[in-house]
């Protein structure tokens, strides 16, 4: 099944500026985050989320972007080789293996040592030299103080290990590799099609340039075996959901030597009782009665921090919001910290004495019910109806 467009996986269009992107997979991660969809949807969700992720990924990078433009997926398929008709490296290879052959020798003399220079040693087409592991990825989800601060987790996570009964040889233990007697050990066998000397990869070793005959019986000759391993992580303070936090080293061991992959972890963040997030700042709803709006008061808030007295002005009205400084979350790339912002809610009794009525009535009596807002609508209706 052919990969979706990038920019219609965020719904963005292709003339959208950085923040634009950046918006738009903010839209997308929300929307299917584990608690916005139900049990029967969630597979489904991480999908999306993960495309839109890979997405995000692409376009936020002002160097992949501009390739993506011009080549789209192909630009990142078979080694990146950005869809100029050769399909990556490893095929670019092999057509320059059929077109120096055609001068005779199978690519020696001065061709074989401008094919050295340009792809590497050629014995067994690359075939024997260390690879690099897979990289590995998994989501985690973590509550709302735990993106704000960081937080140490010990996971476990299944990956392939060196097979511990070879040492990662894929022989029997008590055997040893040989020499692929089909192709000498090259890894390749040449063939003639008219005047082209053509190397192919060879078919009983599959270019290894080496053939088990005992292989071990744990990992069946890969030299590598599936097992659970138990690591610790560091999330950074600042994540929020749809973060892709890198952990280098922890993916799939290599093959020959090669080096591990990288372990991705894509974040979810719960959502919180009290607090919600914009960007790096923290939001919150404050409710108070309308005697603290209308004399003032002085009220504990509830911050990450602990809780924080702020003032309430006489006359505050209902939906104002209050700034407290540095009470946010810091920037996960240390671009300083954001602020908490206070939301005013007045909460007006339901169920009030015969006194508590009486008193309100001589308020209102007395000219204490008009307000600035009241007064401006007034005047605004005798305006209409004249």
């Amino acid at each position: 099944m052919s990969k979706r467009d990038y920019y219609d996986i965020l719904g963005a269009s292709r003339t959208a500026s950085a923040d634009e992107i950046k918006k738009a997979y903010r839209k997308q991660a929300l929307k299917y985050h584990p608690d916005r969809v139900s049990d029967d949807g969630k597979k489904e969700a991480a999908e999306k989320f993960k495309e839109a992720t890979e997405a995000y990924e692409i376009l936020s990078d002002s160097t992949k972007r501009p390739q993506y433009d011009q080549f789209g997926h192909a630009a990142f398929q078979n080694g990146g080789f950005g869809g100029g008709g050769f399909g990556g490296m490893e095929h670019a290879e092999e057509v320059f293996r059929e077109f120096i052959g055609g001068f005779g020798g199978g690519g020696g003399g001065i061709f074989g040592s401008i094919f050295d220079g340009v792809f590497g040693s050629s014995s067994g087409s690359g075939r024997n030299a260390p690879r690099r592991g897979s990289d590995l990825e998994m989501s985690m989800e973590i509550s709302f103080e735990e993106a704000a601060f960081g937080v140490e987790k010990k996971i476990k996570i299944p990956r392939y290990e060196t097979c511990p009964t070879c040492k990662g040889d894929g022989a029997k233990p008590g055997t040893k590799r040989r020499r692929c007697s089909y192709c000498a050990g090259t890894g390749q066998v040449m063939s003639q099609a008219g005047f082209l000397n053509i190397a192919r990869t060879c078919p009983r070793c599959q270019g290894e340039g080496e053939t088990i005959e005992s292989p071990c019986i744990e990992c069946r000759s890969t030299g590598r075996v599936k097992q659970e391993k138990s690591i610790k992580i560091d999330i950074p303070g600042g994540v929020d959901t749809g973060t892709r936090v890198r952990v280098y080293g922890e993916g799939e061991i290599g093959q020959r030597g090669g080096g591990r992959g990288d372990l991705y972890i894509l974040i979810y963040v719960k959502k919180h009782t009290i607090f919600k997030r914009d960007e790096n700042n923290v939001l919150c709803e404050l409710p108070i009665s309308f005697v603290q709006a209308a004399l003032g008061d002085e009220v504990g808030v509830p911050t990450l921090y602990g809780k924080v007295d702020m003032k309430i002005p006489a006359g505050t009205q209902p939906g104002k919001i209050f700034r407290i400084r540095d009470k946010g979350i810091s920037d996960v790339r240390g671009r300083g910290k954001g602020d908490q912002l206070v939301k005013i809610i007045i909460e007006v009794p339901t169920r009030l004495t015969a006194q508590q009525k009486k008193l309100l009535k001589e308020f209102s009596s007395s000219g204490g019910g008009a307000t600035p807002g009241i007064s401006s609508f007034v005047d605004k209706l005798k305006g209409v109806f004249k």
